[in-house]
């Protein structure tokens, strides 16, 4: 089984510039916008996907992220991190297309879409580190959350409680921070003493070493 976080902030809280301390060569980057990398470089670091080789997908289709998951997982040892950039628009895009069908349908189909990327990591090699980066919104109580299509689909998929890890991108001083437990205002968590501080710096590399560490003491 994969080790799985969650990554979630407001639009330039520092989610994505959180990549650039991945070593490339060991990373997959899966971008649903295919938009820039906010880090100088990323274009030599990241190249597309193609026969030859290349670390980088773009896709807002669900299926096709799966099915390059697997492809991943299988055909590439030398990779340990699987980065989803913007995983909220694979709902927010899927729901947008089908905007003008009726009924109830559509939204159990999208919630299950996204549920079977999540399972689909998580069914991964246990030496992949899965990193889920994804927007937010407020729900009901005023607690940021992670932005998903409304309460259709929340009611059948909590994304959250799918990850071990959820970390909250936060902005304070000018300093780019993740939050490693809840605040009460923004929902955050980790596994008890796998983080000592309440914030860590945006770096992923650092995040990944924190768990590594975690795990190896418990086994």
């Amino acid at each position: 089984m994969a080790t799985m976080t969650l990554v979630m902030g407001e639009s330039g809280s520092g989610k994505s510039s959180s990549i650039r301390t991945l070593p490339a060569n060991e990373t997959f980057l899966i971008n649903v916008l295919d938009k820039p990398l906010p880090f100088k470089g990323s274009k030599s670091l990241y190249t597309k996907l193609t026969e030859e080789g290349g670390n980088y997908f773009a896709s807002d289709d669900a299926a096709e992220i799966i099915k390059k998951i697997r492809y991943v997982n299988i055909k590439f040892p030398q990779i340990k991190n699987i980065v989803i950039d913007d995983f909220q628009y694979v709902m927010a895009n899927e729901f947008m297309r089908r905007a003008k069908e009726r009924g109830f349908d559509k939204f159990t189909e999208i919630a299950q879409n996204a549920w079977s990327i999540i399972k689909q990591a998580s069914d991964c090699r246990d030496d992949i580190d899965f990193f889920f980066l994804s927007h937010t919104e407020l729900d009901a109580l005023g607690r940021s959350k992670c932005k998903t299509i409304g309460k259709m689909l929340d009611d059948k998929i909590t994304v959250e409680g799918m990850f071990t890890v959820v970390l909250h991108t936060i902005i304070a001083d000018g300093v780019y921070k993740f939050l490693t437990k809840n605040d009460g205002s923004h929902i955050a968590k980790s596994p008890m003493g796998m983080f000592e501080e309440r914030y860590i710096d945006n770096d992923l590399l650092l995040v990944k070493q924190k768990m590594k560490d975690y795990f190896d003491e418990e086994k």
